[in-house]
């Protein structure tokens, strides 16, 4: 049998961004997340609640650098989108629901970054009883 990777956790996610100071601006004044620290002249990293997010210019292959959709967690996602809408972004997509689970909603609603990279907001809304 062949031994398995042992991958625990997710510990790093590189966001590909073409102006790290406008992009910083954009993570931490509008989604909140907290500036760990910068390597010059084209990193950052921030952290995600334990999960490290590294904003990056170009290094390497272009190809390299194509992102996925972050979906990041918030307890209100209707705080969270005021938040975000004070900040001067527009939803492309309001938050809505999404699904229906056995034990709570699914509430999903997407942003773009500067650099026009899907960002999704979600959270997970419990059932109360009425």
């Amino acid at each position: 049998m062949k031994h398995k990777a042992g991958i625990q956790a997710i510990g790093q996610l590189a966001i590909a961004v073409s102006n790290i100071e406008r992009s910083l601006k954009f993570y931490v004044e509008t989604l909140g997340l907290k500036l760990l620290f910068k390597v010059p002249p084209g990193l950052a990293f921030l952290n995600c609640d334990g999960v490290r997010l590294m904003l990056t210019t170009l290094q390497g292959e272009e190809r390299d650098h194509r992102t996925s959709v972050i979906y990041y967690k918030v307890n209100d996602i209707s705080v969270a989108a005021e938040s975000i809408r004070d900040n001067g972004v527009t939803f492309i997509r309001e938050p809505q629901l999404a699904a229906k689970m056995d034990d709570h909603e699914l509430w999903i609603g997407f942003i773009r970054d500067p650099d026009e990279n899907l960002v999704g907001i979600m959270a997970e809304v419990p059932f109360t009883d009425n």
